[in-house]
């Protein structure tokens, strides 16, 4: 641009090349992209090689704990010489406990079956191509409770009956979740709309409902459904600890999930509900087709995130005296037998595993059905 003012201003144009300039450095490749996130400024080149330092040492740590001096195989001793890492061998001889609980041995097959068919019937409805959704849903939530429920208690069928006293471990872990998962969204949802009515009565009793819910913690729900509800039933009845356990998680579960759904609703443009009445349908008609799936759409990360964080919350009931995975990780490191220097370590490093492979799945596959459903919304 220079050159063609010059031109214009002294009458001639250049006759000769102008000189070479060096190239651009990169400003792509991996060797850009680390210049730029992680030594672009003096603090950042600080912050990146104290970074580095400190995977340099832990990883090494946990290398040796869950591999390199852990004992894969052999006997109770062999845990307990000096600085040995994780005890597997104790996992191995424990499994089942944490698994099954105190179900009797002989009739693991009744809850392996269980769990065959809750993977066969709850894999094809997370698959939004798979073909037969109605007949799917149909058998998963109707067809599928009915028949885990009498697999698992027995009493039917010439099966003997297993009380849910002796369940426990990740079977139970895995009831509390599901049943909090599949029975609080739709709870939530009606709460959400419940409180969002027009109808002062119907306002009046969800706001005070999802309001005493939220107000206290999961812990006291547990207490209370646990020591106080007994004492509210007539004199002879009695109600499962488990069921109380379930009915307490259902709806503590449902109260926060209710905010989610009704910040989902707040953020649909008020057009959307317009339209909807200028086609002629009804509430219920604009709220099922075209209000409530934007809203659930936008609502997801924060459903997912409840889901989440009730998967976690399944080992509170562990201070009512169900054995969940994580009671049942603690009850066996009370065993004499195992007494070695990491026994207690290596349980909790186990659950830590199990909980944390159930909440990256689900956490990856909300982010896969948000960008499924993200059209026409990105900027």
């Amino acid at each position: 641009m220079s050159d063609i003012t010059d031109a214009s201003a002294n009458g001639f144009v250049r006759e000769q090349f102008s000189p070479q300039r060096p190239p651009p450095g990169n400003t792509t490749g991996p060797l850009a992209w680390v210049r730029a996130n992680l030594f672009s400024t003096p603090g950042n080149a600080i912050m990146t090689i104290l970074g580095i330092l400190l995977v340099l040492w832990i990883v090494p740590q946990i290398y040796n704990f869950m591999i390199g001096h852990a004992v894969f195989n052999g006997t109770v001793d062999d845990c307990r010489v000096a600085d040995v890492g994780a005890c597997w061998i104790y996992i191995q001889s424990r499994f089942s406990f944490f698994i099954y609980g105190f179900y009797p041995p002989a009739e693991y097959w009744r809850v392996n079956t269980v769990f065959v068919l809750l993977a066969l019937l709850l894999l094809p409805l997370l698959v939004p191509r798979a073909p037969f959704k109605r007949i799917n849903a149909l058998l998963f939530f109707v067809v599928f409770p009915i028949v885990a429920f009498n697999l698992l208690h027995g009493g039917v069928f010439g099966l003997s009956v297993v009380p849910t006293e002796s369940w426990g471990g990740l079977m139970v872990t895995l009831i509390i979740a599901l049943v909090g998962i599949i029975c609080s969204l739709p709870l939530g949802i009606v709460l959400a709309l419940g409180r969002r009515s027009k109808l002062p009565i119907i306002k009046t009793l969800c706001v005070c409902f999802i309001e005493l819910w939220r107000a206290v913690p999961l812990i006291t729900v547990l207490f209370m459904a646990s020591v106080m509800l007994p004492l509210f039933m007539p004199q002879g009845m009695t109600v499962d600890k488990l069921l109380r356990a379930l009915v307490g998680v259902t709806l503590f579960t449902a109260a926060y999930l209710a905010e989610v759904v009704r910040g989902g609703l707040a953020a649909i443009p008020r057009g959307q509900f317009e339209a909807a009445s200028s086609l002629g349908l009804s509430y219920w008609k604009s709220m099922m087709f075209i209000v409530l799936p934007q809203a659930l759409k936008h609502s997801i990360p924060g459903i997912v995130n409840n889901f989440i964080s009730l998967f976690k919350d399944t080992s509170l009931v562990s201070i009512v005296g169900i054995f969940d995975l994580l009671n049942t990780v603690q009850s066996a490191s009370s065993d004499a037998n195992w007494a070695t220097p990491t026994r207690a370590v290596t349980g909790y490093v186990f659950a830590g595993m199990i909980f944390w492979i159930f909440c990256f799945s689900m956490s990856r596959y909300s982010q896969w059905m948000e960008r499924r459903l993200h059209t026409g919304h990105k900027r």
